[in-house]
């Protein structure tokens, strides 16, 4: 029987799904009339040259490891696993946010107060319903990422053509002169900016998906300009919405959107449509994510740079059900950090734990850029489908820019919030490095050989085995 295959329009919706992340347009609409402004400069200087790093790297080095395995084939097996933990540990984190958000939205559109018990079972069945959903394998699961594509899609159009009728009918209620759109450049600016970049995250989660493609070589790259391009587009029409109706001082990080549309819609009917397709967005979004996340924590498990229950499958679909189950555990535990007698975390609990997510997958990210060029270096011969259009200098600043971006919002991330006297993010990030750092010598045990990285002599070895393949093949 033939493998079912995605679709050009399938791969758009599944960039648009897994990339497009509902619950962090209110967060990009605190910044205020200046967003549009960074959307603008973040598009140019960051997402078009991450966009075809990632696009030159997928359809060059196919595998279901995508980032992991590209910076361990530049960098060996220390940075590949460290890699594997950054980016794998923010799945959770992020699963155990969105899950605290359902039981108030739920209270919200149903006028239900939950106790802290209701809360915890209502999050904790969010958690394993998502764990469950990616048990399945993604060419089955096309549905999922179609129609979270649509419904991701029209919540966005819907708030933005909302807050233009609301703005018509009440005016802004942001301030709308002209300075107002120009950027500042504090460290609460770039403490935003992270949420901007971390909009644009998991484009290489579509190279994961390239052995259920038609055509991947020439799918992927369209799928990320076109799908990259499309994607800001949506960002910045729902955010336009957000801030017409809540001034940007006055948007809850949490709630931004859903206190916008009944801000607008007050209890009517709409209000409770959206309200629940946001919430199904929330387990499209984990569900499409999984694919990607999960396959790299196996793929890393198999070359010993991650526990190996990370590389347990199932003998059925072949899907890495051991990291999906971990990822449910660690979700689970998250969230029973409300337990604790404390009015900041109870408060807080979502923005704690999705700004932690937002730094790891911040922090996976800067190493693939001098992987990148390191590859190219040793391994110059090898067939490149997309080629990242730049040479020489104006490549290196290209490269360069989107880096510096990272690390800059990174430390804005975890130390503004210390000097405001609040350290627990830069505590929570020093002990998962730590944690890591742990895990990647645990996880090391037994191995006999340490890939140290790919070489110039390797590459070209490699090369002669793979032309060599076909005549082996056609003497048979």
């Amino acid at each position: 029987m033939e493998k079912k295959k995605f679709s050009f329009l399938s791969v758009i919706l599944s960039v648009i799904c897994v990339v497009f992340v509902a619950e962090a347009a209110a967060p990009a609409a605190a910044i205020g009339n200046a967003q549009f402004f960074w959307w603008i400069f973040l598009i140019i200087t960051f997402l078009l040259p991450y966009g075809m790093v990632v696009a030159e790297l997928g359809t060059t080095y196919d595998s279901d490891g995508g980032l992991y395995d590209w910076i361990r084939e530049a960098f060996g097996d220390k940075w590949g696993s460290r890699v594997a933990w950054y980016y794998w540990i923010n799945y959770p984190l992020w699963i155990a946010s969105c899950a605290t958000l359902f039981p108030d939205i739920l209270g919200m559109v149903f006028g239900i107060e939950f106790s802290l018990v209701a809360k915890m079972a209502i999050e904790l069945a969010f958690v394993w319903v998502v764990v469950v959903m990616s048990f399945s394998k993604v060419s089955d699961s096309e549905w999922i990422l179609n129609g979270g594509a649509v419904i991701k899609v029209a919540i966005a159009v819907a708030v933005g053509a909302l807050g233009i009728w609301y703005a018509t009918q009440n005016g802004f209620a942001s301030d709308m002169s002209a300075q107002t759109f120009l950027p500042s450049f504090d460290g609460t600016a770039l403490t935003n900016l992270s949420i901007i970049l971390f909009n644009f995250m998991g484009f290489e989660v579509v190279c994961t998906f390239a052995s259920d493609m038609e055509h991947p070589e020439k799918d992927i790259p369209k799928a990320i300009i076109l799908g990259g391009l499309a994607i800001a587009a949506i960002y910045l029409f729902a955010s336009f919405g957000i801030g017409a109706a809540i001034s940007a001082d006055a948007i809850d990080p949490d709630f931004g959107m859903i206190v916008a549309v009944q801000t607008m819609v007050g209890s009517s009917p709409i209000f409770g449509i959206i309200s629940i397709a946001f919430l199904l967005t929330l387990f499209a979004n984990m569900a499409s994510w999984s694919f990607g996340v999960n396959f790299v924590a196996d793929y890393a498990a198999k070359h010993g740079n991650m526990p190996k229950i990370f590389a347990r499958e199932s003998a059925k679909t072949e899907m890495p059900n051991g990291a999906a189950i971990v990822d449910g555990i660690v979700a689970s535990l998250a969230l029973c950090l409300q337990l604790i007698p404390n009015e900041t975390i109870a408060n807080n609990i979502f923005w704690m734990l999705f700004s932690m997510n937002v730094v790891f997958l911040l922090i996976s990210y800067i190493p693939m850029f001098p992987a990148f060029l390191k590859l190219r270096k040793v391994d110059p011969n090898r067939k490149r489908v997309f080629k990242f259009p730049f040479q020489g200098a104006m490549q290196m600043i290209a490269l360069a820019v989107p880096a510096i971006e990272l690390v800059l919002c990174i430390i804005a991330t975890v130390v503004f919030p210390g000097l405001e006297g609040d350290w627990s993010f830069l505590i929570g990030t020093l002990v998962f490095i730590v944690l890591g750092e742990v895990v990647r010598v645990w996880s090391a045990r037994g191995r006999e050989v340490e890939y140290t990285g790919l070489t110039a002599e390797l590459a070209a070895q490699r090369l002669a085995e793979e032309s060599a393949q076909p005549a082996e093949n056609t003497e048979e």
